[in-house]
């Protein structure tokens, strides 16, 4: 039965070559920006809680602070279950960072002294939502001088207004893109339901006659299903594919560029199961695409009611 209202489905495609590539094509690039559009999300996401978790709070410790008002600090931070890697930079410490940074330029390191870096702890926090409330308490230590951070974006004042900016920016890739790919989802259900009554229109004699010799609904509306259902495979197919190999050939620039920052996974099985999750979720949505469209048109025909 199956491969009877395949047959007839494809006899329509092949009829009406043009309008079938054009279908296609718009669900093509549908599916193709969601792909693109989802990865970016991923990253987004990936990005903002890279910066949630991994901030470097760095406390600055007064030139007088005895050993062991440092190492009593030091304790009671690691304690904290809010706070994680505690680290006691000293010093001489401190200026082998210095040179290290200065590497290019070698007079600048030997132009100081261990005197002038203060010692530091460094730590990071394990949410943030607590972040800001922990780098006020520190700094409320008699032996702290002050208390800075490291992913610092245009010198704001604050931990929150760093991830704050990064939110924003998610927010805005979020809501544009579902935006921008509602608006084609849109398009391809219209296009669809175009198709599809013309295929109900230009089979209404047919129709008749199977209603007649007591044909079943599910019989005469298979063959639009299944030929909507083509398309939409297509679309997600080819759009997915696409966009995978874009990505593909970007990732391993991309992941350079961004260094420590996990916007992409790193390795090919992650990568593979990121595009697989993918898939699977635009394969569900064509699905649902195709049904919906092909039905809504062929509901609005008395004919096949």
């Amino acid at each position: 039965m199956f491969n009877i209202h395949f047959r007839t489905a494809w006899s329509y495609i092949r009829r009406s070559p043009f309008q079938a590539l054009a279908v296609s094509f718009v669900l093509t690039l549908t599916f193709f920006v969601a792909t693109i559009v989802s990865v970016l999300v991923y990253s987004s996401s990936r990005m903002l809680s890279y910066f949630e978790t991994r901030p470097q709070v760095i406390a600055f410790l007064k030139s007088d602070a005895e050993e062991g008002d440092i190492a009593d600090l030091q304790q009671r931070l690691q304690a904290n279950p809010n706070i994680k890697d505690v680290k006691y930079v000293s010093k001489e410490e401190a200026l082998l960072i210095y040179q290290e940074a200065t590497s290019d330029n070698p007079l600048l390191g030997q132009l100081v002294s261990p005197s002038i870096f203060p010692a530091s702890l460094e730590f990071s926090v394990t949410d943030l939502s607590f972040a800001q409330s922990t780098i006020d308490t520190v700094r409320q230590e008699a032996i702290v001088d002050s208390v800075g951070f490291t992913a610092a974006l245009g010198g704001e004042a604050s931990l929150d207004d760093v991830i704050g900016r990064l939110k924003t920016v998610t927010n805005y890739v979020r809501i544009g893109g579902i935006t921008f790919v509602g608006l084609l989802v849109v398009t391809s259900l219209v296009i669809l339901l175009v198709i599809t009554g013309m295929r109900v229109v230009g089979r209404r004699e047919e129709v008749e006659i199977l209603n007649l010799i007591g044909a079943t609904k599910g019989f005469i509306r298979s063959p639009l299903v299944i030929e909507a259902s083509i398309y939409t495979l297509s679309g997600v197919v080819l759009g997915w594919a696409i966009a995978f190999i874009a990505v593909l050939y970007l990732a391993p620039s991309v992941v350079m560029y961004f260094g420590e920052i996990p916007i992409l996974p790193k390795d090919a099985i992650g990568l593979f199961k990121l595009f697989g999750i993918i898939l699977g979720i635009e394969v569900f949505a064509g699905a649902i695409l195709a049904l919906s469209g092909s039905l809504l048109t062929i509901s609005r025909v008395k004919k096949v009611r």
